[in-house]
Order: structure tokens, then C-alpha cells, then sequence
């Protein structure tokens, strides 16, 4: 039995962001960073709401990587303001902090890191979600989990409950258009990751794969053009719809190693999540690929990668990979990072264990044990060929 779950309503294209003037509430809380807020979306998006006879606060503290420290501050704003729709405005991040603070002021019982799938939260009791994403790659706006930074062990929890997709995603194309390269990069590549990743994850199914095969084929068609040219209105359209649809599929499928290693180097690195992600996602793909060469081999066709056999097909689906993320200046190994050895070394078996103990690990292709996750960190470091 599969549970599919995304967002019930999703809003694309060419004035999305008018759809606000239709939500029907008293009292918005916009859940932002201090970057966003100098952009005017905030303003953009509070005008909306006030058009509707909504009453709009603002929470602009979300760092990157929200820790659990903003979460409980959010909660407490909510608390004293006491809306009925919380508003994820921005990155991942965002929309992250939004959804967490959200299950918080709803459930005040409840520590941050205490968020789990077994567990019935009952939301909705007091507020709904809205999700407006700014960035075309995490996805957040459309899965049912929130990544937090528990600061003081330098871990990234994990947290997931199919109560926290969004209600409402909006995905307006003018938003994007403000991205730096090294951003759009960074959250392109991440998209990538979460569709190859969804695609051949052990939990993978038939809703997933639609999303994922579909967002594979636009990011590999668009992300280049976003890239090199912010004014070109289709690409950034395409990769903002494509980063939804990889979240949609990863979110009902799972992620793999490439996540699991990411999150971990990311963390103790204060590495960007989807510059964290994206230099592991080759190697996992070679590692991955004795136990999904067909799926991997699916993927090479849909994007026109012409071979013989499929062990062909996906030898020149790593070099794809690694020629798009070249394109967009993304590093191919740890050490083009600017990581040294020294630094490597000191936090390896901290990275090893993070990775191996990682949800993500077990659900992919082939599943790693700790031996081979300290090779996978090390060939990574180097950039070398996975060869066992």
C-alpha cells in the first residue's frame, strides 16, 4: 500500500502570487529571512493577503540551516500573534523554519526534535500552511518534512509527519528571477539530486516516478540556461515547477546516500545544503548502480543519452551528471571544496557515522555499510572512480 502525499492545491505560472487575494483567514503570519524582506517580497506577498482582509505579522529571524533555538523563538511570536495561516516565504530554509514553528504553536507539548511519522500531530486545529518558494531546488514546499540544525551537536534532524505538507504552494515564476548564479547552481543540482535519488529509492512507486522522471528531463534541459542567463523567463519557469515536482517525488519515495552524506558533511561543515548534496551525487550513483542499473539506465534514455547496453547508458549518465554540474560551477570532489586534509581527517568518523546512521542511507538502492561509507567519504574527498 502506498500514501501519496503532496500539497492539496498548487498554484503555477505567470501571476501565482494573485491566488493569496482568494485565502480566506484573519490573521497571516509570514515566516521569512531578513534577505527576503529587503527583496519586498514580503511586502509583495503581505499586500496580497491585506487585499483578502487578512491582518499580516512577520518573523524575518530564519538563518540557513534554521536551528532549534529560532523555531521555539518562531513558536513564541506565533504564540502572542495567533494566526490562522502560517506563510513559508523564501528558500528552503524558510519554508522549513515555517512548517516546524507551525507544528510547535500547534502543539506547545511538543519539543522540536520530538517530530516524527508514528506520531499523530493534529494540526490544522488552529492554522493552515501556505509554502511560496523563492528558490528552485529544495523542494520544501511540497514534502511533509522539515530539516532542523540542532546547533549545539552540529546535527541536521531529519523531522517528517505527512501532516506538515503544505495546503497551498505557490510557484510564481517572478520570484526566482532574483537568484544569484551560485544559487541557482547550488538549488538546481540539489533538484537533480532529490529526483535521480527519489527515482530509485527501495520505496519508490508510480506517482513518484511520474514526478521525478519529468523533473530529471527539465533540470538537465534548463538548469544551464537559468544558470548563464537570469532573464530567461521559460528556464526559470521550468526549474521552479521542477524543483516542486522532484520534491513531490522524493517526498513519497525517500532520498539516498548522496543526502545522507550531505546532510552529514553540510552540518559540520557549514557547507550549503544543496552544494553539500550535489558533489556526492555521483559518487552515489556509481556506488548505487550494481543494485538499479535499469532505473539508472531509465533516467540516461529519458534525457537522450544514446548507448548500446545499459551498463553504457549509465557510465554516461555519471559523466552528464558531472558535465552539468561543471556547467554551473559546482565542485566535483571534497577537496575542490577548499576542505584540507587536516580538516578531512579530524572530522571523518564523525562524518562517517552521521551518514551511515542516516533514515536516507537505508533507503537506497544498495545499502551501505560502515566500511563503505568511509570508502565513499574518501573517494569523494579525492574525486575518483567508485571501483568496489
Amino acid at each position: 500500500m502506498w500514501i501519496i502525499t503532496f500539497p492539496r492545491t498548487i498554484v503555477a505560472g505567470e501571476d501565482a502570487l494573485e491566488y493569496l487575494k482568494e485565502v480566506e483567514g484573519k490573521r497571516a503570519l509570514i515566516v521569512t529571512d531578513k534577505v527576503i524582506r529587503k527583496l519586498n517580497y514580503v511586502q509583495k506577498v503581505a499586500s496580497y493577503l491585506e487585499a483578502a482582509g487578512f491582518q499580516v505579522e512577520v518573523f524575518d529571524e530564519v538563518e540557513p540551516e534554521p536551528s532549534m533555538e529560532t523555531i521555539v523563538k518562531g513558536a513564541e511570536f506565533a504564540k502572542n500573534y495567533n494566526p490562522d495561516w502560517f506563510i513559508g516565504l523564501g528558500g528552503g530554509s524558510c519554508m522549513d523554519a515555517a512548517k516546524a514553528i507551525w507544528v510547535v504553536y500547534e502543539r506547545p507539548d511538543l519539543a522540536v526534535d520530538a517530530i516524527n511519522p508514528l506520531e499523530k500531530l493534529g494540526l490544522r486545529k488552529k492554522a493552515r500552511l501556505i509554502c511560496i518558494p523563492t528558490t528552485s531546488g529544495t523542494g520544501s514546499d511540497a514534502t511533509w518534512a522539515t530539516i532542523i540544525t540542532d546547533v549545539k551537536e552540529r546535527r541536521k534532524l531529519e523531522l517528517t509527519c505527512r501532516e506538515m505538507v503544505a495546503d497551498i504552494t505557490i510557484l510564481d515564476p517572478e520570484l526566482p528571477k532574483s537568484m544569484p548564479p551560485r544559487l541557482v547552481a547550488d538549488t538546481g543540482i540539489d533538484a537533480l539530486a532529490h529526483a535521480i535519488e527519489g527515482y530509485v529509492s527501495q520505496w519508490r512507486n508510480d506517482f513518484s516516478d511520474a514526478f521525478a522522471i519529468r523533473a530529471i528531463k527539465f533540470i538537465f534541459e534548463y538548469l544551464p540556461t537559468a544558470y548563464k542567463n537570469p532573464d530567461d523567463t521559460e528556464a526559470k519557469e521550468k526549474m521552479h515547477n521542477a524543483a516542486t515536482m522532484a520534491g513531490i517525488a522524493f517526498s513519497n519515495s525517500q532520498v539516498g546516500i548522496a543526502h545522507a552524506m550531505g546532510h552529514a558533511f553540510g552540518a559540520i561543515f557549514h557547507i550549503p545544503h544543496g552544494r553539500a548534496v550535489s558533489v556526492f551525487l555521483p559518487y552515489s550513483i556509481e556506488y548505487s548502480k550494481r543494485e538499479a542499473m535499469q532505473r539508472y539506465a531509465d533516467i540516461a534514455r529519458e534525457i537522450e543519452i544514446l548507448a548500446e547496453n545499459n551498463e553504457e547508458a549509465v557510465e554516461k549518465l555519471v559523466k552528464a551528471v558531472k558535465s552539468l554540474s561543471r556547467e554551473v560551477g559546482e565542485p566535483l570532489s571534497i577537496k575542490e571544496m577548499g576542505i584540507s586534509r587536516e580538516q578531512f581527517e579530524k572530522e571523518f568518523d564523525e562524518l562517517v557515522v552521521r551518514a551511515a546512521n542516516s533514515s536516507c542511507t537505508f533507503m537506497n538502492p544498495r545499502v551501505p555499510d560502515v566500511e563503505d561509507v568511509k570508502k565513499l567519504f574518501n573517494y569523494a574527498y579525492e574525486g575518483r572512480t567508485i571501483d568496489f
